[in-house]
Formats: C-alpha cells, structure tokens, sequence
C-alpha cells in the first residue's frame, strides 16, 4: 500500500506512528541537584570559579541554577541546580567530557569541604499548584520524611493540600526523590513578591482556608495525619544567585 504513496508522504506518515513510541520515557521532569561547601576562608574565590564554570560548561539542557542556603543545617552551603530532564538523557550525559571535570577539580574542589550531597528529583504535576518553569529568586524547600511504605499517604495528603495552594494563591512544586537516600517528598514554595508572602496576614491562615475546603475540624485531621505517616520533616531558605548561574 505505501508503495503508491510519495517519499515525502511516507516519512510523514512514519513520523505520526512513531511519534506516540518516541515520547515513551522522554518528560522532561528529572531535576538533579548537588550541594557543595566552600571553605569558610575561600568563599571569593569559589563564587569566581563557580561562575566561571557555569559559564564555559552549563548551558542549554545543563544549565546551572545557582542558590545559596541561607538556613537550616545546610546553611552556608550552595545548591547547584541542572534540569529539567529526562532519565533518557541522563542516560548519555556522562561526566561533560575531560575538560569539564579537569576544571572542576582544579578550579573548584580545591575551596571545597568534603561535605556534598546529591540528588535525583522528579517534578509532580499532580500535586504541585505552579509549573515546573515557573521560578523565583526567593523559595523555601520543606523536606518531608514518609515512614516506610507510608509514601502513598503522604500523596494523598500533598494532593489534598494542592487545592488549598490554588485556593490561596501559593506557588508551591513538588518532587519526589528517586534513588537519592530515605523515601522524601521536596516541597518547593516559590515567593513570587519576595519574603513578605511568609508575613503574617499577607494571606488568610492556612488552617481557615483548608477548613474552608474540607470542612470543620479537617485541620485537626490534616495534623494527625502528618503525625501518623511522616518520620520527618524540616525546611530551610535559599536565594537565587544569577551572577553565578548559567547565563
């Protein structure tokens, strides 16, 4: 039957078969982070490398978000940000070839601590009330700790609170972390007009808005929920540092 049917035509025609097959593992919704600590005295010195850095080797799909983390244990450390991507991409990343790692360890790790961690974070559209994209130069990350075999309730709780973030106008991503230590959910709200969204009065109390939605007495409920399924959970601030990051 395609024999009769133009070149032009059968590429077309192959390109719409294929198209459902090729989007199979390719959202684009992985983001990878990595904390460093400089040392304490060579703090200068490592805001110019790291900035140099992110401008020679961080572009396009590995662009650098550069925060610092203003509080919390990490305090003082920086959170270097790459993504959105796929698991496929990450797939042929590697480590950016020879040149990139030589001026990594000899322009950077020397004003490094030992202390680092990394992390694999998948972006949840379900749950998570502002787009991917969608960033500010201000946030706080609230890293949430489900007891073992208890992730799917703290889904069910975050689901819940996604309406009450629409409801209240909050900015709030959610990710799930994948193979990165303890079962977290990261809790990212995003302050479009700056700290004074923490400020209180700037919106109606949280627990008057969730009632609103589910109800007398469904903050209680809310409260005993979190108690009952969750090992942990802190939070912290971090800011957007443009001049270090991918330009």
């Amino acid at each position: 039957m395609l024999r009769s049917i133009p070149l032009q035509m059968k590429t077309i025609f192959l390109l719409v078969f294929l198209t459902p097959i090729l989007g199979i593992g390719q959202n684009r919704n992985v983001v990878t982070t990595q904390r460093v600590f400089p040392k304490i005295d060579k703090v200068m010195e490592f805001e110019k490398a790291i900035s140099a850095h992110a401008l020679k080797f961080h572009s396009g799909d590995h662009s650098w978000r550069v925060y610092t983390i203003e509080s919390g244990p990490d305090m003082g450390g920086y959170q270097l940000t790459e993504g959105p991507t796929s698991w496929d991409a990450l797939d042929g990343r590697g480590d950016l070839g020879a040149a990139h790692m030589q001026d990594w360890n000899k322009n950077i790790a020397v004003y490094l601590t030992d202390r680092m961690s990394g992390s694999y974070a998948v972006y949840e559209e379900s749950l998570s009330s502002i787009a991917l994209g969608e960033f500010s130069d201000k946030i706080q990350i609230t890293h949430v700790f489900p007891k073992i075999g208890m992730s799917g309730k703290i889904r069910g709780i975050l689901k819940k609170l996604k309406s009450v973030w629409d409801a209240e106008g909050s900015s709030v991503a959610v990710y799930s972390l994948n193979a990165s230590g303890p079962s977290q959910f990261v809790i990212v709200t995003r302050f479009k007009q700056g700290l004074k969204e923490k400020a209180e009065g700037f919106r109606k109390p949280f627990k008057n808005t969730y009632e609103g939605i589910y109800g007398d007495g469904a903050f209680n409920d809310y409260i005993e929920d979190i108690s009952r399924y969750t090992n942990d959970a802190w939070s912290e601030l971090l800011f957007y540092r443009k001049d270090l990051s991918s330009k």
